[in-house]
């Protein structure tokens, strides 16, 4: 039987990125290939895309669009690639006529306070906001949805009003973006291993079953020697 490895694994990532939903469901699939081979304790940090988002948002292909510098060929072959490689992990990803971008600050101060109570918990907490973001394109900075999001994943809605309502976390959260961004972090998602392995992009399960398989290994033979 092979011995279990304990890693840490920090997931920086933002509700608005396609890419951060597709590889956190990528980083799951492949923690159960794993199976006891490898225990992983995850922390999700934040990382605003587009921290001067406004409230009420702003069409999506349009910003898209304007900020990439490509036209509406390129944008829904995007798309299309996107939806295609969501799909095969479960994830909805559903564009269409008045989707918008969000703001996410907020969601990444509930997802803050959720963390230091229930990993499990903020872990589907997380899920959530993306199904909500991608799949209903509810907006995530208003936070009578952040509390019903936080109850569906098992949270106190009185609490989770309070806290967000409070303001509380707000600095946590600026001072872990401006770190993971001083640290190299220029897009997300990123995967840091034990701080000190980073792997970059919502890659597929095989590449983080290999990845961490192969780490847990290294780290087995080092303590073993």
């Amino acid at each position: 039987m092979s011995k279990t490895t304990r890693l840490r694994i920090d997931f920086v990532s933002d509700i608005a990125c396609p890419w951060c939903a597709i590889g956190l469901a990528g980083l799951q699939a492949a923690l159960v290939r794993l199976g006891d081979r490898v225990q992983a304790d995850i922390h999700l940090q934040p990382f605003e895309l587009e921290p001067a988002m406004p409230f009420e948002g702003v069409d999506a292909g349009e910003h898209l669009m304007r900020k990439y510098g490509i036209d509406e060929a390129q944008l829904e072959a995007n798309r299309a690639a996107i939806r295609e490689r969501a799909a095969a992990l479960g994830v909805t990803i559903a564009y269409r006529p008045g989707t918008r971008v969000w703001n996410t600050f907020d969601a990444h101060r509930l997802l803050h306070w959720a963390g230091l109570q229930d990993s499990e918990r903020t872990l589907a907490l997380q899920r959530a906001l993306f199904h909500a973001y991608f799949a209903d394109n509810e907006n995530v900075a208003d936070r009578s949805v952040l509390v019903r999001l936080a109850v569906d994943a098992g949270f106190a809605a009185d609490d989770a009003r309070r806290m967000l309502e409070s303001g509380e976390y707000a600095d946590d959260v600026r001072a872990l973006e401006r770190r993971y961004r001083l640290e190299g972090i220029h897009s997300v998602p990123a995967t840091i291993v034990d701080n000190r392995y980073l792997i970059s992009g919502g890659q597929p399960p095989e590449v983080f079953e290999r990845t961490l398989d192969e780490l847990a290994r290294g780290r087995q033979a080092t303590d073993a020697g």
